[in-house]
C-alpha cells in the first residue's frame, strides 16, 4: 500500500504510549492499534486532527505517500 502510517514514529518521538494517546484523543485502544499498525483502510479528518493536536504534529508527520515501484 502506498500510504504509510508513521503514528508509531511520532508517538516514540513524543514519548507517548498508546494508552496515553487513546485518553487524549478519545479513541479506544483497538482502533488506535489498527491505525498504528497500518491496517486501517480509512481515517476521519476529525480523528487525524485530534491525533495531530495530541502529538503536536502535522498530518504529513503521520501519513506518508510512497509510490509503488
Amino acid at each position: 500500500m502506498p500510504i504509510v502510517v508513521n503514528l508509531d514514529v511520532m508517538m516514540a518521538k513524543r514519548k507517548m504510549s498508546l494508552n496515553e494517546l487513546s485518553d487524549k484523543v478519545g479513541l479506544n485502544l483497538s482502533n488506535l492499534s489498527i491505525l498504528k499498525t497500518g491496517k486501517a483502510k480509512a481515517i476521519r479528518f476529525t480523528t487525524l486532527e485530534a491525533i495531530c493536536e495530541a502529538l503536536e504534529c502535522q498530518p504529513g508527520d503521520i501519513l506518508e505517500y510512497l509510490k509503488d515501484e
